[in-house]
């Protein structure tokens, strides 16, 4: 992919009224566009970012069993009175009348929309256990959206939800679940802090969220100054010494949730009153687990672990493009043509490569690949053609490797495949 030919509206200075670093980066980067106050339009590069995190996330809830739906964002309030949530989400909630005059709303989430279809579908034992989930849009109204796409009105959810006939394959249900998640989130490049939680207004009594220590985040956690385990804040954290090691003390720590999983039991079931018949004929209420992940959310998480003072540092399972090529003399043909050599093979190997063949400086060029994180770039300067070598650079460490131009697809397939 030519960078002229993509679109990457790059800026140089910071925007103004921008807190976090994430939002600052993804705005400067060019991966995001703020149309108003907590809404985001997700431009090329970032989108690029956003389907590789959901095709990790589809992948770890296949493997987990996980069937793939998509449920409608426009739902009839009705549905939200018979769980008495179109009060305690009330002020978040966006709703309206339609043209046949009926109560609407735009969903904050989907567990009586999910519990009305498996209701009218799931009626024996034989038809469980049951997870289903999608990657959808999310609509809150939020009085004050912070941090970019951290807390924004509309966003992206991963949500799953899990029936079963008992307790017990809930439990399986959950712990599949639980470690997905972990999967998933090790494979964005992060590590989770995973805590019990309160199940607030999703109902439950069992409840984990998933986390990391950001100065972004809205949650306060106590972490291990030592291992890094987390549990929920209670008491004086001066005091606690850490259950899981030896020696470290648990601190106060500001973090961002990412994912949280709930054992709901039969709050939405009863409500709707979704049932199934068991094997001796008796109707039972369907038992439910629900497992939501900010997909949306992730892209800033990763850049606020994963930054520097010039730029984003992405991951490689989630970069834009694993590789950058960057010409410096695109007048001169003999260098244009070995980076078009390098391109065609690496992506003749299945590698994402962007060319940046903009007829800029080399500052310009450096600046723009350091601010966007592409994992490794090749840089082809004078001594390309008259050397026969070119620059291979890491841009999380920052070593560069001058390697011959005949050796350049085996050295650098070897560092993307051991990355």
């Amino acid at each position: 992919m030519d960078w002229s030919k993509y679109f990457i509206p790059t800026l140089k200075e910071t925007p103004v009224g921008t807190e976090a670093i994430s939002h600052q980066l993804l705005l400067r980067g060019g991966l995001v566009h703020m149309l108003t106050s907590g809404v985001y339009s997700y431009l090329p590069l970032g989108l690029r970012v956003l389907k590789r995190i959901e095709a990790i996330i589809r992948e770890e809830m296949n493997n987990a069993g996980a069937l793939e739906l998509f449920l409608p964002v426009l739902q009839p309030l009705d549905l939200w009175q018979k769980t008495g949530r179109d009060k305690t989400l009330a002020e978040v909630m966006i709703r309206f009348k339609d043209k046949r005059n009926r109560d609407m709303c735009l969903g904050p989430t989907h567990e009586e929309v999910i519990t009305d279809l498996v209701k009218a579908f799931v009626k024996s034992y034989r038809q469980l256990p049951l997870n289903l989930y999608q990657i959808q849009t999310k609509f809150r109204d939020e009085i004050r959206p912070r941090f970019g796409v951290v807390r924004a009105c509309e966003f992206i959810m991963k949500d799953a939800y899990s029936f079963d006939r008992a307790k017990e394959g809930l439990k399986r249900n959950y712990e599949l679940m639980y470690e997905a998640y972990q999967k998933i989130f090790s494979r964005c490049g992060l590590k989770a802090v995973i805590i019990e939680a309160d199940s607030g207004a999703m109902g439950g009594d069992i409840s984990h969220e998933f986390l990391i220590p950001a100065p972004i985040g809205e949650d306060e956690i106590l972490l291990c100054n030592q291992c890094g385990a987390g549990r929920s804040v209670e008491g004086d954290p001066a005091s606690l010494a850490c259950s899981v090691c030896q020696g470290g003390k648990m601190e106060k720590t500001i973090a961002i949730e990412l994912g949280h999983i709930f054992q709901l039991g039969l709050k939405y079931s009863d409500a709707l009153q979704a049932t199934f018949l068991d094997e001796k004929g008796d109707q039972k209420p369907l038992v439910m687990g629900c497992y939501g992940i900010g997909v949306s959310r992730l892209i800033a998480a990763i850049v606020e672990v994963h930054h520097d003072a010039k730029g984003i540092i992405w991951p490689e399972p989630v970069a834009p493009f694993d590789v950058e090529i960057l010409p410096l003399k695109t007048d001169d043909s003999s260098v244009i043509n070995l980076a078009r050599e390098l391109e065609n093979e690496l992506e003749i190997k299945g590698w994402e490569v962007l060319m940046d063949d903009r007829a800029e400086s080399a500052g310009v060029k450096f600046n723009d690949a350091d601010l966007i994180g592409i994992p490794w770039r090749i840089v082809l300067g004078k001594k390309t053609v008259t050397d026969q070598t070119i620059e291979i650079k890491s841009r999380r460490s920052g070593e560069t490797r001058v390697v011959p131009i005949r050796e350049a697809i085996s050295r650098l397939q070897e560092l993307l495949t051991n990355a």
